[in-house]
């Protein structure tokens, strides 16, 4: 059923574009002799080739996992309170770009800086194709600023990871065995609420066989963070294992599998000038606020023509 409901809502986006284009084609044979109404209908072209780049970059989006909500994983990587303070500035980026989108969020664990930022933090984004999109957000993410934190007033570079796992029903395709499992409590942490810092509803959970730790601690009884972090633990555990699928074909076809980790996908440079490079595409923006601000579409549209292109496995 909800996957009719999405292809029914496809199928009703096509039919809406198409009145829409056809509506304006007839407005524009009654205003020709009309400079106004011209253009006004050349406005409403303008916005209609937003929708129709938008639902182009939605049919791209075939693959397995694409239609599921996703896990958005940020880790502060070298560079100290910078890095923390870099984690913090993606979250919030990845925050505004869900709520651009209509899609729902929420912060399933973080765990804050020394001084400032935050060292990790796990986000759930909730809506259809949003794996699909934030997938192109893998790998390492790198700032180069005027540090805040530095009395010199010196340029600093700092690094963060970011992963995206599709967010799956507990035990899809993943059998996760009770003897495999350590599982932790401890006190939540954050701003505070009635149940924060007052009970042991915090879970932490350790898959011994590959060392995968998960945590979730937002929600307010210790059984729902316990089955939001087993789905956590499944989805990342699906991916480890496409993933090895994924670099054992590409062995047997002769090709060199790229390491994510330790590879830069994206740099964002404020200081001496403003420029955001996506080094897999090539996209450059010259606004660095603004793509700051959750304006990420242009990299992910290249990152899926860049991958339609490119034959599968």
């Amino acid at each position: 059923m909800k996957e009719i409901a999405a292809l029914r809502t496809e199928v009703e986006s096509v039919k809406r574009l198409t009145e829409k284009a056809r509506e304006l084609r007839e407005f524009l044979e009654l205003g020709e002799s009309d400079d106004a109404l011209e253009a006004e209908v050349r406005a409403e072209i303008d916005r209609l080739a937003v929708d129709l780049d938008a639902a182009e970059m939605s049919a791209v989006l075939d693959g397995e996992f694409d239609r599921h909500d996703a896990l958005v994983i940020i880790h502060a990587g070298a560079g100290g309170t910078e890095a923390c303070d870099w984690t913090a500035m993606l979250l919030r980026m990845y925050i505004r770009w869900a709520e651009r989108h209509g899609y729902r969020t929420q912060l399933l664990d973080s765990l804050e800086g020394d001084e400032a930022g935050l060292k990790s933090a796990t986000l759930l984004v909730t809506g259809t194709n949003a794996y699909g999109y934030l997938e192109s957000e893998r790998g390492v993410h790198r700032l180069v600023r005027i540090s805040p934190f530095d009395a010199a007033k010196r340029r600093h570079t700092s690094f963060a990871s970011v992963d995206v796992v599709p967010d799956v029903e507990e035990g899809q395709d993943i059998e996760i065995k009770p003897d495999e499992i350590e599982i932790e409590t401890y006190k939540s942490g954050g701003a505070g609420g009635q149940y924060v810092n007052k009970t042991e509803s915090a879970i932490r959970i350790t898959h011994k066989p590959t060392g995968i730790i998960v945590a979730c601690q937002n929600e307010r009884s210790q059984l729902a963070n316990r089955n939001r972090a087993m789905k956590m633990l499944a989805a990342k555990l699906l991916q480890r294992d496409r993933e090895e699928r994924e670099a054992k074909l590409a062995a047997l076809g002769g090709a060199k599998s790229k390491i994510e980790w330790g590879s830069q996908i994206r740099s964002y440079t404020l200081q001496p000038y403003t420029m955001v490079n996506d080094h897999r595409t090539e996209v450059k923006i010259s606004d660095a606020q603004g793509v700051l601000d959750g304006d990420l579409d242009q990299f992910m549209w290249a990152y899926l023509q860049q991958r339609r292109r490119t034959p599968a496995a």
